[in-house]
């Protein structure tokens, strides 16, 4: 049930070429971030009984870990499925029994939370329509937006009650990935963070994520050399800090 070989990260380069598979994680759910990268984060950023968040919590994986390293967690997702997905993916034993509440929600409105009620907040939003996890019957839905500008607008509203439910002096941790549009490079990573830091956050640290085993890649090769643009391999995890 726990990661084999497991160590802390200590750089701002990230590099895990398996991905992690213990517990109940796997790769199904696309796009999810790496159990490595959240345990990293959960270790360094909060400790055993802390109160944490994850709005987007997609397949699960921040909820997989919570239940395996003592941290209480309000796990929302906007999509029925993902939420589903999480509440199955927690039907394991552990030696921990950590209060972990699953709901569908808007990660743009928190109401449910105080005001400074958290400990650490982990978030890995959709990065703009690259990857749309609903059809458009979820009107509310952020991987439905293509335009970059509107996308960082939404995300900036989710921000605002981010740094509203966290406490002073505690963390927020944001992996996003940068795309492109039409061959030319577009800094959706680096828009979201002045989005993070306009309402109030403070960088603590940027940390370069390596992505591995991309799925297409092949095909994307050839294509790079074709068009003449290099394909983006890695992301970026931002440690907001609340002061």
């Amino acid at each position: 049930m726990e990661p084999k070989d497991f160590e802390l990260e200590c750089t701002t380069v990230w590099s895990f070429k398996k991905r992690g598979k213990w517990a109940t994680h796997n790769s199904k759910y696309r796009g999810n971030w790496s159990p490595d990268v959240v345990r990293n984060l959960i270790l360094r950023y909060s400790k055993e009984g802390d109160y944490l968040l994850d709005p987007m919590v997609g397949g699960g994986t921040t909820a997989i870990e919570c239940k395996l390293l003592n941290r209480n967690l309000l796990a929302l997702d906007i999509n029925p499925d993902a939420v589903l997905l999480t509440k199955k993916a927690l039907e394991f034993e552990s030696r921990f029994k950590p209060k972990i509440v699953v709901n569908i929600n808007d990660a743009r409105n928190l109401k449910m939370l105080k005001n400074n009620s958290i400990d650490f907040i982990l978030i890995h939003p959709p990065y703009a329509d690259i990857i749309k996890y609903s059809d458009k019957t979820i009107h509310e839905d952020l991987s439905n937006i293509h335009d970059s500008n509107k996308f960082c607008d939404e995300i900036e509203v989710v921000a605002k009650e981010l740094f509203r439910v966290l406490k002073s002096e505690k963390f927020c941790a944001v992996l996003m990935g940068d795309t492109r549009r039409k061959k030319y490079y577009q800094p959706l990573a680096f828009m979201v963070m002045q989005r993070f830091l306009s309402v109030g956050f403070t960088l603590k640290e940027d940390i370069i994520k390596h992505q591995h085993n991309c799925k297409t890649t092949g095909f994307w090769t050839k294509k790079s050399q074709e068009a003449n643009f290099l394909l983006i391999m890695h992301e970026h995890i931002f440690i907001f800090q609340k002061l």
